[in-house]
């Protein structure tokens, strides 16, 4: 009978929908602390950088290409990741006189594509702004000549969030998926999960979607189970 294939009393299973959500990447909505004085500082100081090619440096979701966005759009700069620049885009990506590379890292990119921008860019006297993870001086790269010019830019590094930045980046990261937090779900996370960029946006992300699955709202006990169930304690 049709009515057999029916499972009684199983409730039916919540899917959770997480529809696509943008950070936004304004000044406005820059969260400035001690970690990433020295890189908005740089920012704000445009033109008068001490180099026209410049490089930030810092960890994952440290704020790297959120200060790159404000540049670019202060600047007129158009942006490349470093990956996929080769050297016939080195003119076309200049044009403008102000360039964002994104990523700079020796395992990936091409370079003699870099090698030739940083030399065009300093005979057109454009301004670079570059991102990465590494300061180019722990760069392993083939061509001697790009070596000592990647030496020789000087480096803004974006340090690890204090407890006034975490905390806030907590809440900003709800935000962006619309999740309203309360102080007591901002604590608890704050003072559970590893103290890095990477791990509050993971954190808020697997809350928003089990708070989605469950059809439950995100409460501090909401967050204990998902944190023990996830293993995102500090770790």
């Amino acid at each position: 009978e049709w009515s057999s294939c029916v499972s009684v009393g199983a409730p039916p299973r919540q899917l959770a929908f997480v529809l696509p959500h943008a950070e936004s990447l304004s000044r406005d909505d820059f969260l400035d602390g001690p970690a990433n004085a020295a890189g908005l500082a740089l920012i704000e100081s445009w033109p008068d950088w001490p180099n026209r090619i410049m490089m930030l440096v810092g960890a994952q979701g440290s704020g790297k290409s959120h200060l790159a966005a404000i540049w670019a759009e202060e600047a007129g700069a158009r942006s490349t990741a470093a990956h996929a620049l080769t050297a016939a885009d080195v003119p076309a990506a200049l044009a403008t006189g102000a360039l964002v590379v994104e990523d700079v890292d020796p395992a990936s990119m091409d370079e003699r594509a870099l090698f030739h921008l940083l030399n065009l860019a300093r005979q057109d006297e454009a301004f670079v702004l570059m991102t990465g993870r590494l300061p180019p001086s722990s760069f392993e790269v083939g061509l001697r000549d790009l070596r000592s010019r990647l030496r020789a830019v000087p480096v803004v590094t974006l340090q690890q969030p204090d407890d006034h930045l975490f905390r806030a980046l907590i809440v900003k990261f709800g935000a962006d998926r619309q999740m309203n937090l309360d102080e007591a779900v901002v604590s608890y996370l704050a003072s559970r999960i590893e103290r890095s960029f990477v791990a509050a946006r993971e954190a808020i992300e697997r809350l928003d979607i089990e708070s989605l699955r469950r059809g439950r709202p995100v409460t501090r006990a909401l967050a204990v189970e998902v944190l023990r169930q996830d293993d995102l304690f500090d770790r």
